[in-house]
């Protein structure tokens, strides 16, 4: 696995904690999020976003936002 420079580190970082922050917004708000996941578009319900705590510490940089298998596919017609 290729090593990341600290610049590379922190970017990847400050991306997480976006995406992060994004989620539980829309989670908290009960808006719906569009994500891709397997090659395809889905739309995750606010109920199905698992949001852990942001924890800096945490081992990989961040923790990454859990969806439960029920995403629906859109339809790109």
């Amino acid at each position: 696995m290729m090593q990341l420079t600290e610049d590379d580190q922190r970017m990847l970082e400050s991306l997480r904690k976006a995406v992060h922050e994004a989620l539980e917004r829309k989670r908290r708000l009960g808006q719906y999020a569009v994500i891709w996941r397997d090659g395809r578009v889905q739309r995750i319900e606010p109920e199905m976003l698992n949001i852990p705590p942001n924890d800096d510490a945490s081992a990989g940089g961040g923790n990454v936002p859990e969806v439960k298998d029920s995403g629906r596919d859109i339809d790109p017609n």
